[in-house]
């Protein structure tokens, strides 16, 4: 799997994308079906230092996840983004596992 990290306006430091990266790389625990993560880094309000995470999750046979979150803190809203996306990962993955039982059997 591939995680893209990209700030818009915004300049990445080596830290904060093998942060991400790291924590991206996590996601496939979820759903081992994900192709690629896009992590895009932005600052919502300059002055205010409030930033702006995107994580865009690219699955096998089913629209791209996305979630977002922000926050002063970058790292922390990084954190949230990749909960969110665990979330949503684990809820598909149970939906498609309950989806491939035939009524009939025992689960």
């Amino acid at each position: 799997m591939r995680v893209e990290v990209v700030g818009l306006k915004f300049e990445v430091t080596d830290a904060i994308r093998q942060y991400a990266e790291t924590k991206a790389d996590k996601l496939t625990r979820y759903f081992d079906r994900t192709q690629m993560i896009t992590v895009r880094l932005s600052e919502r309000d300059k002055r205010a230092g409030e930033f702006e995470v995107e994580l865009v999750a690219d699955v096998e046979k089913h629209d791209d996840f996305v979630s977002t979150a922000s926050g002063d803190d970058l790292y922390l809203a990084i954190d949230a983004a990749v909960q969110k996306m665990t979330r949503q990962l684990t809820d598909f993955k149970e939906k498609l596992k309950l989806s491939s039982h035939h009524p009939d059997e025992p689960r």
